[in-house]
């Protein structure tokens, strides 16, 4: 990171974070709805995956990928009938990847109530579309403390999901399949064949 006391000005190769935000926003209509009469949630997931290729490809300015999402916990439904927004932005950058932070709100028109439904991130990368290989990114320019603290976070979430890879790795090399087959006793199953492979 270049900051403002190493440097008044940042390298040639590094944006803003203003640069890439984007704000969409889509109104709720019947078609959209679930069995349920909400909105579904694939509808919602779509626009987010929108959302964060547009923030990956400005800040880029070139073809990206989706290359991971987080945990997508939906913390209030969306009725039809409502306007969704969904705000992005890049939080951070390593060599060729980027994640994207998504807040989606929807908004009653007729109670006049905003309500937020679910905040993700979204693991983005940048590709040369004729090699179809992963290609350097430009570096982020944080002006303030909560782009610095989103930046930081980002780092250590990408830290997060490389450690948890290697330990889950580690644990299917080291899992006792036949000790986990007599734990199913204990759970919500039922193995009709006991002595064949679950």
């Amino acid at each position: 990171m270049t900051s403002s006391s190493q440097s008044a000005e940042a390298p040639h190769n590094f944006r803003s974070v203003k640069s890439s935000q984007v704000v969409l926003k889509e109104l709720m209509i019947p078609s959209y709805a679930n069995f349920g009469g909400k909105v579904h949630g694939g509808i919602i997931l779509s626009l987010m995956d929108k959302i964060a290729y547009t923030a990956a490809a400005t800040h880029s300015r070139g073809y990206c990928v989706t290359a991971s999402v987080d945990s997508v916990n939906f913390v209030n439904s969306v009725n039809v009938g409502e306007l969704v927004t969904l705000m992005a932005s890049v939080n951070y950058v390593g060599r060729s990847s980027m994640e994207v932070g998504i807040k989606v709100v929807s908004q009653d028109f007729k109670r006049g109530i905003e309500k937020h439904t679910n905040t993700s991130y979204f693991t983005m990368v940048a590709i040369d579309e004729t090699t179809r290989e992963s290609i350097p990114v430009p570096g982020l320019i944080l002006e303030n403390d909560k782009e610095i603290e989103r930046f930081i976070w980002g780092k250590f979430r990408k830290q997060y999901k490389l450690d948890y890879k290697k330990q889950f790795h580690s644990m299917q090399d080291d899992l006792d399949m036949s000790r986990e087959k007599q734990k199913l006793l204990n759970e919500n199953c039922f193995v009709k064949s006991p002595n064949k492979s679950v």
